[in-house]
């Protein structure tokens, strides 16, 4: 057997053909790996039929759906390169992921009609795209394809369902995922079958997940935090419940409907859901654990879950290295509050100073991690990637502690980063629209903490013009930036405190404006 993503699912479906692979709650549709591998194939055919050969960059832009896993499977199996595009994003920041990347061919949802339209429209000029395939929504609009673009379930099953030749060994790329840089610039992270599989491989071997589990997705396919255990979850024969969009009602009914054994969900996500009050209209007899990553999970969270009886593994990692870094477990969660545990299997992790030697024990240094499933590189930037990748190891940016037993304590971001509801949002993309306002001297944005969302942007700004006020930055932002982005706030200063080569002294604005942010 080659080391291809795309055989992971042939392989399940020969092994396990009427196991169950993919329930689509929206539309209904239930697919066995059998029906799941065959429909891959078609795509497959479909691709190539339309000139995608190996290397060729795919763009998918879809809401949850098996024509995402269905695509996905079938570049892996060409050889080809999927782009998952994150689908909050608005036009303009899409048309920069497009270009940098190059894809060929964009796969789009019915949800997304106007926005494919508004680039489609752009021409050469805004996207490299030359091919536009249509995914209808369940229960859609049966006029909403646009002229330019073929329909993707008729060009489907036109298709053979045999399995197609493969174009791809295990150093080939398997996906570039775009995660925002310092720059305000995305980074496009570059991921082989081979660092994907070893992703699914110490993934495996770290949580705990079985043949024949059902696992309910309720995160975005376009994110590493669904991507790789939805892959992982092929290789071990788990039935995947997917959740079109996340809605925390739904979920507390699918746990006892679809005998749901394990999940993921960001801490945003948890929060919604031990809110909703269908939390006590269902059983959740089945449920073994849910894991929670993207950001730290407050302990009065994880103490709320355990008194029902449910288990919070907490995770860190990141999409450069295909998702895990550390993972805390079972009583190690009660003994260690607040740490997101040890590494993962095959993965070694350390926190080190300055000079990259290793810290004492409770001192702060940065997270480092070394490991199969590590990024090959950044997409058309080897500055980032020099900078990251260094001796083996992926330098995260991320501040920790380590105690004397190897427990991780995440304490900050270097990069100043903002996490909200499970996004990453980086301030210098904020603050590069904002200071295009003609009446806007300076600005910093801070993350302020929120009981909602667990950070949401703040933007403290110079005024230029002194009739400057909020409405006017929230208006101007409007449009420019995807709404997960938008500030929440807006604080006036007289002057931006910076050090002496010009780097806003963010701490000091977290002092000064240290409240919560408006929900």
């Amino acid at each position: 057997m080659r080391d291809n993503v795309g055989l992971f699912l042939s392989k399940r479906a020969s092994l396990s053909p009427n196991l169950e692979a993919f329930v689509d709650i929206a539309s209904g549709l239930r697919l066995s790996y059998k029906e799941l591998n065959e429909r891959s194939n078609q795509v497959a055919h479909m691709l190539r039929d339309r000139g995608i050969k190996k290397g060729d960059r795919v763009a998918l832009l879809m809401l949850n759906c098996p024509a995402y896993l269905e695509a996905f499977f079938a570049l892996a199996k060409i050889g080809a390169v999927t782009v998952p595009l994150n689908t909050r994003l608005v036009a303009a920041e899409l048309a920069y992921i497009l270009q940098d990347s190059g894809s060929r061919l964009l796969i789009y949802g019915e949800d997304f009609s106007e926005t494919v339209t508004d680039l489609q429209a752009k021409g050469k000029e805004g996207t490299t795209v030359e091919d536009w395939i249509f995914v209808s929504a369940p229960g859609g609009d049966p006029n909403a394809k646009a002229d330019f673009a073929s329909d993707y379930e008729r060009l489907r099953e036109q298709s053979p369902q045999d399995e197609p030749e493969l174009a791809a060994d295990e150093e080939d790329m398997l996906y570039i995922m775009y995660t925002s840089g310092t720059t305000g610039l995305p980074k496009g992270v570059v991921h082989t079958h081979n660092s994907a599989m070893w992703a699914c491989i110490t993934w495996s071997a770290t949580g705990d997940v079985q043949l024949y589990d059902r696992y309910l997705l309720i995160l975005p396919l376009y994110h590493v935090g669904a991507l790789t255990p939805v892959t992982a979850n092929v290789y071990l024969g788990v039935t995947n419940v997917v959740q079109r969009t996340f809605d925390a009602a739904e979920v507390w009914h699918l746990i006892e409907e679809e005998r749901i054994d394990t999940s993921l969900a960001v801490p945003a996500m948890l929060n919604f859901m031990i809110q909703a009050p269908e939390i006590n209209q269902y059983k959740h007899e089945r449920l073994r654990w849910i894991m929670s990553g993207a950001a730290p999970v407050p302990v009065s969270l994880i103490q709320a879950y355990t008194a029902r009886g449910i288990p919070i593994n907490e995770a860190y990692g990141l999409t450069e290295c295909c998702g895990p870094a550390t993972l805390l477990t079972g009583m190690d969660v009660a003994n260690h509050p607040g740490s997101c545990g040890k590494a993962f299997f095959h993965t070694d992790i350390r926190v080190v100073d300055e000079k990259g030697g290793n810290v004492k024990p409770e001192e702060p240094g940065e997270v480092i991690v070394r490991g199969r499933h590590v990024m090959k590189e950044y997409w058309n930037n080897p500055d980032a990637t020099k900078k990251s990748l260094r001796d083996g190891w992926l330098y995260t940016g991320d501040v920790a502690t380590i105690d004397e037993d190897g427990f991780i304590y995440i304490q900050d971001r270097i990069t100043d980063m903002i996490i909200s509801g499970g996004e990453n949002v980086y301030p210098a993309e904020i603050e590069n629209v904002i200071l295009a306002h003609p009446d806007v001297s300076d600005v910093a944005v801070i993350g302020q903490e929120s009981k909602t969302w667990g950070e949401s942007p703040l933007a403290v700004v110079v005024r230029g013009e002194e009739t400057l006020n909020s409405d006017d930055i929230m208006t101007y932002c409007v449009g420019k930036l995807a709404r997960y982005k938008l500030p929440k706030a807006v604080e006036f200063i007289d002057v931006i405190p910076r050090n002496p080569s010009g780097k806003a002294l963010k701490r000091e604005l977290r002092e000064r404006f240290p409240g919560h942010a408006p929900e």
